[in-house]
């Protein structure tokens, strides 16, 4: 394991959080997920054991193993019980005030004193979390991407603060004890992938917005005119309109630049809770497990 990071906390259980936790239980890593109650926790923790249901039945992980993981995973309400962790990774909402608000806390719980403080946050200041603590140079953004256990690629993402120590860490870490590739990025919004991503998908839902086309034939455009795994606005779907208006509204605060404004139907989507796969309806319709 890298640099004796045996200890892991994840903070939020919801899609990306339970996926983090995932690989890092499946690594062999002594894992904590931390929720907002216990109810949440209850939550993730059948979120969490529907993933490796799934890896089972698709062949990718043996029964027992599956158990193993489970049985060396803890589900939390109280931020306290990360009190011990070397590696803490912050995966709440994309919202700015609430991620300050688990650094400022984390700061104080966590009671190692090389402990890394990590974001998974996809677009937002790694500086701003940094800030919230008296460590700034041991905050660090480990980028993820969805579903965690199936995509290989994590953002290493250092502030202005960001020790070189850490960031050597954490690329460790990444690389050689969750087997993910890393690709590194300065710390501005949106990084390397979303800087790219999200003007793509804004795009199309301009188009489908306009009626220029429809999201069935948009999508059907980029998988067979252009081999893509999945159209952009299936793929919008996928990461959730929340969280892409979200990302969306980040890029456009830093840069000002039109092509990163989110369109209006995009922000009427998301006060209509139509928020794609998560929700059962986006740009496509879903069938609810």
């Amino acid at each position: 394991m890298s640099a004796g990071i045996a200890r892991v906390g994840v903070v939020g259980g919801g899609q990306m959080g339970a996926g983090i936790a995932e690989v890092c239980a499946r690594a062999g890593l002594d894992t904590v997920v931390c929720e907002v109650d216990a109810i949440a926790a209850r939550t993730a923790r059948d979120r969490f054991s529907a993933s490796l249901d799934r890896a089972v039945r698709r062949g990718k992980l043996e029964r027992a193993a599956a158990q193993d993981v489970l049985a060396r995973t803890v589900f939390t309400g109280s931020l306290e019980d990360l009190a011990d962790r070397q590696l803490v990774v912050e995966a709440v909402i994309e919202n700015p005030d609430a991620k300050t608000e688990v650094f400022a806390a984390l700061d104080k719980i966590v009671e190692d004193p090389a402990a890394v403080l990590a974001t998974n946050t996809s677009s937002l200041p790694i500086m701003r979390l940094g800030m919230a603590t008296r460590h700034a140079d041991r905050v660090v953004g480990l980028h993820f991407f969805n579903p965690v256990p199936v995509l290989p690629l994590v953002e290493v993402v250092t502030s202005l603060h960001t020790s070189a120590a850490t960031t050597a860490l954490v690329e460790d870490f990444a690389t050689r004890t969750l087997g993910k590739t890393v690709i590194r990025s300065r710390d501005r919004a949106g990084f390397v992938v979303n800087a790219l991503l999200i003007p793509y998908v804004l795009s199309a839902v301009r188009m489908a917005e306009s009626g220029f086309a429809t999201a069935i034939d948009i999508d059907a455009g980029m998988e067979f005119g252009c081999a893509h795994p999945m159209g952009p606005l299936k793929l919008a779907d996928l990461i959730g309109l929340d969280t892409v208006a979200s990302i969306a509204e980040a890029l456009y605060d830093e840069f000002r630049e039109p092509l990163y404004a989110p369109p209006p139907l995009l922000q009427r989507m998301v006060e209509a809770r139509l928020l794609g796969r998560k929700t059962g309806r986006g740009f496509h319709r879903y069938d609810q497990d």
